[in-house]
C-alpha cells in the first residue's frame, strides 16, 4: 500500500523515517512547498518530491499529514475527496467547525482516518492494556522547555491535548464541569495551564501542561479502588500498586507482598512494574493505520476521538479566556 507524506518539517522527517522502516507501507513521495525542507528531505532520505499535491494524491492510497495545524483541514479535505485514507497529526484540525466538516466529509466518502495521539502507543500506556481501569482521580503533568516550533497553537492544543485524549479514553462517563486557568508568557496564547475536569461518575482529572519549564516531564497517575497506577511517558515505564485484603484468594506470591495495618484491618500491598518492550510509538501507530485499512476495522484512534479531544481543548481555551476577562 502506497502512502504519501504531506509536510517534511521536523516531525514530518520523523514520520518519513518511520514509514521507511515499516514493511507495510511504500512511500509514494512527499509534498512540502518549503524548498529548504524539501531539499534537506531529498538529501537525507532520497525521497521523491512532488510540487503538485494533486499529482501526489493520484500516486498513493493514503496520506500522512504532518503539516502545521492551520493547514490540517485543507490537506485532509483534499485527500478525503480524492478517496484517500488519512493519518493526521494532532490536533486533528485548528477549529471545532473544521473538525465537524471533516467528520461529515469522511462519513460521506467512507475512508479511514486515524489521528496521531501517539501516547496511546507509548509502552507505559500499553502496559495497562490487560487491566480493568476505572480511575476516580487522575493527575497529569506534561512539561517541556520552550521551543518556537509549534507555538502557532496554545499549550492546550500543542501538549495537553495528549492527556485530554487519554482521559476521555479512560473515563467512560459524561464530562460535567471544566475549570481552567492559563497564562501566555512567551507567546500570544497560553504557555502554561491547569485544568480540572469533573465527570458524572465522580471521577476528577487534574491536568497541568507547560512549554516554559526548566525540565521535561510527562507523567500521569491514576487512582481507583485498591489501585494506584503511575505512568512515565518519557521513561516509558509503569508502576502498579495494588491492595489486597488478608483473605483474598488471588494473592500474588507471599515474597512479593508487604503487610500493613489500615482502618479496615490488615492488608497486603503489591508493587508491580510490568515489562515494557522497546517500541517506536510513531512507527507503531502508522502500522496500525495500515492494519485498519487492510482489515476494514476502526483505527485505534478514530477521527471522532480526535474531534472530542479537540472540542474539549477549545472548551478549556474558552474557560481560560472567561477567567482572564473576569479578573482583568
Amino acid at each position: 500500500m502506497r502512502i504519501a507524506l504531506l509536510g517534511a518539517g521536523h516531525l514530518g522527517k520523523i514520520h518519513l523515517k518511520c514509514i521507511l522502516a515499516t514493511e507495510c507501507w511504500e512511500l509514494a513521495g512527499f509534498y512540502d512547498p518549503d524548498d529548504k525542507n524539501a531539499e534537506s528531505t531529498i538529501a537525507q532520505y532520497g525521497a521523491k518530491r512532488f510540487k503538485s499535491l494533486e499529482k501526489l494524491l493520484a500516486e498513493c492510497d493514503a496520506v500522512d499529514i504532518v503539516t502545521p495545524t492551520p493547514s490540517h483541514f485543507k490537506m485532509a479535505a483534499k485527500a478525503v475527496r480524492a478517496g484517500k485514507h488519512v493519518f493526521i497529526e494532532k490536533p486533528v484540525t485548528e477549529t471545532v467547525s473544521e473538525g465537524k466538516r471533516l467528520l461529515q466529509l469522511v462519513e460521506k466518502q467512507g475512508v479511514k482516518v486515524q489521528v496521531g495521539h501517539v501516547e496511546r502507543f507509548n509502552p507505559a500506556f500499553l502496559a495497562l492494556k490487560d487491566m480493568v481501569l476505572n480511575p476516580m482521580f487522575i493527575e497529569g503533568h506534561r512539561l517541556a522547555a520552550f521551543q518556537p516550533r509549534g507555538t502557532e497553537v496554545s499549550v492546550i492544543l500543542d501538549l495537553m491535548i495528549h492527556d485530554l485524549d487519554l482521559v476521555l479514553h479512560l473515563v467512560k462517563s459524561k464530562l460535567t464541569k471544566v475549570s481552567a486557568s492559563g497564562v501566555a508568557v512567551l507567546s500570544h496564547t497560553p504557555d502554561i495551564a491547569n485544568v480540572r475536569l469533573e465527570f458524572a461518575n465522580g471521577c476528577v482529572a487534574n491536568l497541568t501542561a507547560s512549554r516554559i519549564s526548566m525540565k521535561q516531564m510527562r507523567k500521569m497517575r491514576l487512582f481507583q479502588p485498591d489501585h494506584y497506577l503511575s505512568l512515565d511517558f518519557l521513561d516509558k515505564n509503569a508502576q502498579i500498586v495494588r491492595l489486597f485484603a488478608q483473605d483474598a484468594t488471588n494473592l500474588p506470591p507471599q515474597e512479593q507482598l508487604m503487610e500493613f495495618e489500615t482502618n479496615a484491618g490488615k492488608k497486603w500491598l503489591h508493587l508491580q512494574m510490568p515489562e515494557t518492550a522497546p517500541l517506536n510509538a510513531i512507527q507503531r501507530e502508522l502500522e496500525t493505520f495500515h492494519e485498519a485499512i487492510a482489515s476494514d476495522t476502526p483505527p485505534v484512534v478514530t477521527l471522532r476521538d480526535g474531534f472530542e479531544a479537540l472540542k474539549l481543548a477549545h472548551r478549556i481555551l474558552k474557560e481560560i479566556e472567561v477567567r482572564k476577562q473576569k479578573y482583568v
